[in-house]
């Protein structure tokens, strides 16, 4: 066995975005959407409604994301004290989001230039989309009065935005990163009266929904949406809060789904290992050595010696091995031969 120092520019590090898939069911599109009784029905659902991929009571069944409702002015659920108008989940949600996102409780969402006092929030669950979400793999199909798609606008952005959660990209008429426009959008495919149809905050994994654009008319670049955003609801019945009322403009789209994928940042080490010509040409192993008097025991080998490389072991400074590289074949290594070899470490 022989050891080499290796340089500094023995070393390179490279970093490549990998794509996957945000959904449980291995397929890029969510087409299966379920919800859970006893959730809904719990304190939390007050806030927010899980979405499941199958059945909540099946072996399996995993949270995909959450669907929740904000307004400023806290309508669309119940107060939490009736004598104290306007505050109640929805504008829980709201000033959460107001926080997480624009970082300033007293300023609103602008949703293309138009300012909004409520929307819907879909929340990945963390362990689907790793680092975020992929620009451009964006597809939410919606259905009321008529069916539309919605995407992101990250390809036609002329320069990225940051917010207090990140980048922030526009939601625009679309599919895969690619913008409609028609009668009902404007030029940029936002909506004609309500600003564009949202947020991506790809970094923390969530897409905001600008209310208004939704409930519009079909002639307005809306689906009509119907909720009870603007009056306080009076039941705890799914089907008759707002965020039920988007669940099943989400379901209702099952032969198109919810298509998104996810992408994380995948760091690999470089380390090249140059044997010269003069090195390695000599072997420690018992085969190659008398164990008595440590000569060579082929004339042979003395002058003109050869080895197979088979493996590289990586050291630090107190001779601990760190890692271990396994080549797919011997290499043939003599005073006629240098190699050049990459260790490729990922983490």
């Amino acid at each position: 066995m022989s050891f080499k120092r290796l340089e500094g520019d023995d070393f390179i590090v490279s970093s490549d975005a990998i794509q996957g898939i945000v959904w449980s069911n291995g397929s890029p599109t969510l087409t299966t959407f379920f919800t859970s009784s006893v959730q809904s029905g719990s304190t939390s659902g007050k806030y927010y409604l899980d979405v499941y991929n199958t059945a909540s009571n099946l072996s399996g069944s995993l949270t995909q994301f959450s669907i929740a409702y904000g307004n400023a002015d806290g309508s669309g659920s119940i107060n939490f004290n009736q004598l104290v108008n306007g505050k109640s989940p929805s504008s829980t949600v709201y000033g959460q989001w107001q926080n997480l996102a624009i970082g300033d409780e007293n300023t609103n969402f602008n949703f293309g230039g138009i300012t909004q006092s409520e929307f819907f929030v879909l929340s990945m669950e963390r362990a689907r989309y790793k680092e975020s979400i992929a620009l451009g793999s964006m597809t939410l199909v919606l259905s009321g009065s008529t069916t539309m798609s919605l995407t992101d606008n990250s390809a036609y952005a002329s320069s990225t935005v940051f917010n207090e959660a990140g980048r922030v990209y526009q939601l625009v008429s679309g599919s895969s990163g690619v913008r409609f426009t028609g009668s009902a959008t404007t030029t940029d495919g936002y909506s004609l009266y309500s600003g564009s149809y949202g947020w991506l905050l790809p970094d923390v994994g969530t897409i905001i929904l600008n209310a208004r654009a939704l409930a519009g008319t079909t002639a307005g670049g809306g689906i009509n949406l119907s909720y009870s955003g603007s009056v306080s609801a009076t039941t705890s019945s799914i089907n008759e809060t707002p965020s039920g009322y988007l669940y099943r403009a989400i379901s209702a789209s099952l032969s198109s789904g919810f298509k998104l994928n996810s992408q994380e940042t995948i760091s690999s080490n470089y380390v090249f290992i140059r044997p010269r010509s003069s090195e390695f040409n000599y072997s420690e192993n018992p085969s190659f050595i008398s164990g008595s008097t440590g000569e060579v025991l082929y004339t042979q080998f003395i002058n003109s010696p050869q080895t197979y490389i088979t493996t590289v072991g990586l050291y630090n400074d107190t001779n601990e091995l760190l890692a271990v590289a396994k080549l797919s074949k011997p290499l043939v290594k003599d005073f006629t031969k240098e190699a050049l070899i990459r260790v490729k470490l990922d983490f």
